[in-house]
């Protein structure tokens, strides 16, 4: 209830700084003000890159930094000021705050007004729908891969026991069953197992492996038609089989024990210290596994192998894609209040999402802290105490301000700095472009119910808290069964009609 009160007044403080404006005075027109997240240690204003952005935009910066953990929380106390920056970066996937901010017209609606802008109109139309609100567009969404699922497999023990890469789950289960049983490692001792899950932070459908897994089971990606209509993934029978099929790795030891409690920032020990051989999480996993490899032992570290999206036993296959981007960036119209000047602002973001701005965000600058090597990004000096504040400003600071910071996209990828990263780099692009054949998308990502901003976020414990309990053992099926029809008896039959009318809606 005190969350709810907090929303609602919100709510009400922005409808009231929207209609009387600003009391703080008016900003100068050769300066931006940005809210933006951070990583790290905070950029010095008058340092290289920030000069060298400005250089570019012919604009200052004044960006306000806030700690990654506690943005959510400024986030809102922000939206319940009269004194919020002109460009705002919004976390997540349509924040209830946010969302009651932006249809309280808190925010710029900036539906058919981005396509004059050419590095700010949607890259890709699936993605652009996915971050709309009921069809509307409040942000420039930040590019991220739309399919990054991917499974990451311990090349060393798969050769050790003469197994093939897998192709269907029964494979995967095959591998499973022999990292636990036959001793992959060689040390006579059985103290290894297949499959490495952590402690999920997200929600349901928040691309988890245990998402991808019911997706490879013919689950919804979150809502999916079943009967005419749509209905949560977690409401099928696929979703039953898919957890029945992994409850059984539970139950045969092929998983992590601790799965329910491993702090996913530990989620990389159990593969590199040899206990567990899988990983269901995003492509790029791999390479970081690479380089702890590495730096255990520099001569013998291709040890890791990297499989795509997996068909199911009767051979369809069912891909999980992500929504395509990570958060917006939004315009409050506090501070930008004419069409003129949302213009203008709308250009310094045009020009910095170009090829030069991207990389400036992204890589830094070429010749001070990089240099293009066959279209790669080449680190240089970088035991200088200045280069190292450059690649800090870059990677856990400006990158954030990037809706098209994207490697691959606008930016240059890293240089692989060894043979088995550069055959994984090539990997990851590979199976993503197939997988997309047979991504499962979301047809309910661009809307948001409005009975889920007042109670969604009750209701999104009902589910994981259950998915786990029956995993472990502490539920039956026919109890889990249960907890989905409490999910519709509790809020969940209002957020389905909701849906449904908006999706019908929009599809109009």
């Amino acid at each position: 209830m005190k969350k709810l009160a907090a929303i609602l007044a919100v709510t009400m403080t922005l409808t009231t700084v929207a209609a009387c404006g600003d009391d703080s005075g008016e900003q100068s027109s050769d300066t931006i003000s940005v809210m933006a997240p951070l990583f790290g240690t905070a950029p010095d204003p008058n340092g290289e890159l920030q000069q060298a952005v400005q250089k570019l935009l012919g604009k200052k910066l004044q960006i306000t930094w806030v700690p990654n953990a506690d943005y959510n929380e400024k986030t809102n106390v922000t939206l319940a000021s009269n004194n919020m920056p002109q460009v705002m970066v919004i976390q997540g996937d349509k924040q209830a705050a946010f969302v009651q901010a932006a249809q309280a017209g808190a925010f710029w609606d900036l539906t058919g007004k981005l396509d004059k802008y050419p590095n700010l109109k949607p890259a890709d139309p699936t993605t652009g729908k996915n971050a709309t609100v009921n069809g509307k567009v409040y942000g420039i969404y930040r590019v991220r891969p739309l399919l990054r699922s991917a499974i990451t497999i311990r090349k060393d023990w798969l050769a050790k026991l003469g197994l093939p890469m897998p192709k269907t789950v029964d494979d995967l289960q095959a591998i499973a069953k022999a990292f636990t049983e036959r001793d992959p490692d060689g040390n006579g001792k059985k103290d290894t197992y297949g499959l490495i899950v952590p402690k999920w932070p997200g929600n349901y459908a928040s691309s988890s492996p245990y998402d991808v897994i019911e997706t490879w089971f013919g689950a919804p990606n979150g809502w999916g038609e079943r009967g005419g209509k749509l209905v949560p993934g977690f409401d099928t029978e696929e979703f039953i089989t898919a957890n029945k099929w992994l409850k059984n790795w539970v139950d045969q030891g092929w998983v992590n024990p601790d799965f329910a409690t491993l702090d996913s920032a530990n989620w990389n020990k159990p593969f590199v210290q040899g206990r567990g051989g899988i990983i269901i999480d995003v492509n790029v996993r791999s390479a970081d596994l690479v380089k702890l490899f590495k730096e255990q032992d520099p001569k013998s570290f291709d040890k890791v192998a990297l499989a795509g999206n997996l068909a199911r036993s009767d051979g369809q296959k069912f891909s999980a894609p992500f929504p395509g981007y990570n958060g917006i960036v939004a315009i409050p119209r506090q501070k930008v209040k004419t069409e003129e000047q949302l213009d203008q602002i709308l250009q310094v973001l045009d020009k910095l999402q170009t090829k030069e701005g991207t990389v400036l965000l992204t890589n830094g600058i070429e010749g001070r802290n990089f240099k293009l090597e066959d279209q790669y990004a080449v680190p240089l000096d970088e035991d200088n105490p200045q280069i190292k504040t450059i690649n800090n400003d870059v990677e856990k600071a400006f990158i954030q301000l990037g809706t098209r910071a994207s490697i691959g996209l606008s930016a240059y990828p890293p240089k692989p700095a060894d043979e088995p990263s550069r055959q994984l780099l090539v990997q990851r692009a590979e199976l993503a472009t197939e997988d997309l054949k047979t991504a499962v998308h979301n047809p309910a990502l661009g809307v948001v119910s409005d009975y889920y901003i007042r109670q969604g976020k009750t209701l999104d414990l009902i589910i994981p808290d259950a998915r786990i309990k029956y995993l472990s053992g502490d539920i039956t099926e026919e109890q889990l069964r249960a907890e989905i029809k409490r999910w519709y008896a509790e809020g969940g039959t209002k957020i389905a009609e909701e849906t449904n009318e908006l999706v019908a809606k929009l599809g109009k």
